[in-house]
């Protein structure tokens, strides 16, 4: 099972990258371009949030229950906070990863509250490109953090 999900995680992440892309490009587009807030809009805002949804439940349950890495760090926290390794993967991962599925969360509820077409596409641009920054700084490209494949088979 915890292969399984491990893939499911790492795949998922580039869905989540690209809906992140395409909802960010639309948002700022819509927004320089003072146009109206479009049903495509919504659409590609609604599968960034659920893609980013899927990612925090299948990471949630590799974090608290299948995870050999994690059940590791969380044994003995002050040993994994000494650890590069393990404190990212214990505490940085999940913690920067929570905090930008509640910015993609937030930008979404904020836009869909907006009466102005252009406020929509501001306040979707500002708060999904936080959450899709904060994305991309907890990818394990190995480059700050530990390296993971980028694509499991």
């Amino acid at each position: 099972m915890y292969d399984i999900l491990l893939h499911v995680h790492s795949w998922t992440r580039w869905l989540v990258v690209v809906f992140g892309l395409i909802a960010v490009f639309r948002a700022f587009s819509g927004w320089q371009g003072r146009r109206r807030y479009m049903g495509a809009d919504n659409g590609m805002g609604a599968a960034f949030v659920g893609s980013m949804h899927l990612q925090l439940l299948v990471g949630l349950i590799l974090y608290f229950g299948l995870s050999p890495v994690t059940k590791t760090a969380l044994a003995n926290m002050g040993a994994a906070m000494k650890s590069p390794e393990l404190r990212f993967w214990g505490v940085e991962h999940i913690t920067v990863m929570v905090l930008a599925v509640i910015a993609a969360q937030v930008g979404r509820s904020l836009s869909k509250k907006a009466t102005e077409p252009v406020l929509k596409h501001k306040r979707a641009f500002v708060w999904f490109t936080i959450a899709l920054v904060l994305v991309l700084l907890m990818i394990p490209w190995g480059i700050w953090n530990p390296a993971r494949p980028l694509f499991r088979f």
